[in-house]
């Protein structure tokens, strides 16, 4: 256990800049999933917001697309998109689609109606409405999508490493390939504490406002007064 423990340590003095590497590759798949899924769920989920029928059909077709195993899906794009990153992208962004436009629907359709019609009875145009009223409202069921999406997205990455595109999860499949445990430890250790980090610092957003958009959260100015 001794010994485990020292190797553990040892390993990372020895090797430390790769593992920041394979961290900056990791963080690098992940942001650029998340940017390109927010660019495409945003648009899409304020189109279906308009019909009932449509959203239904999308949701089912992208929780379709959401229950194929990675490796499935990996091993089809690869003769499109070839091996690495490329494809790992475009796979991320397929499975985070589904959670980015349900939460987002999710949080457009919890907007009271009567709230918005008053927002128009006070000469709002649609995008004032979006922007001074719905959105605000609907921005924690945003968050709490995207940190849904974030944490899914950093677990899935590792799985991308199979197909090389890097990150952490090099080190477990390496790990497991030599029957190395300290690579898996690290590994497992590196990727948990990407998804805790993104997850407490994105809730920290999520609860400021949801207080801000229940008038819980006092204002600089009200606390001068």
């Amino acid at each position: 256990m001794t010994n485990s423990i020292v190797d553990f340590f040892n390993y990372f003095g020895e090797y430390h800049d790769d593992l920041l590497i394979m961290v900056a590759q990791h963080l690098q798949i992940v942001i650029t999933v998340l940017a390109i899924s927010i660019i495409i769920a945003v648009p899409l989920s304020l189109v279906l917001y308009q019909s009932q029928l449509l959203s239904s059909i999308v949701l089912a077709i992208l929780g379709a697309l959401y229950a194929i195993p990675s490796l499935a899906f990996f091993a089809i794009l690869i003769p499109i998109c070839g091996l690495g990153m490329p494809t790992a992208v475009t796979v991320l962004v397929v499975y985070v689609q589904f959670i980015l436009v349900r939460n987002t629907l999710a949080g457009f359709k919890s907007v009271d109606a009567s709230i918005l019609e008053a927002g128009r009875g006070m000469g709002l145009s649609k995008l004032q409405l979006f922007i001074k009223v719905q959105f605000p409202l609907a921005l924690p069921s945003l968050l709490g999508g995207l940190r849904l999406a974030v944490i899914a997205t950093i677990g899935m990455t590792t799985i991308a490493a199979s197909i090389g595109a890097g990150g952490l999860g090099t080190l477990l499949f390496d790990g497991l390939r030599m029957d190395y445990a300290v690579k898996i430890v690290w590994g497992t250790v590196l990727a948990f504490l990407l998804s805790w980090a993104a997850n407490r610092i994105l809730l920290i957003f999520e609860r400021r406002s949801l207080k801000k958009s229940r008038g819980e959260l006092k204002t600089a100015t009200e606390f001068k007064r």
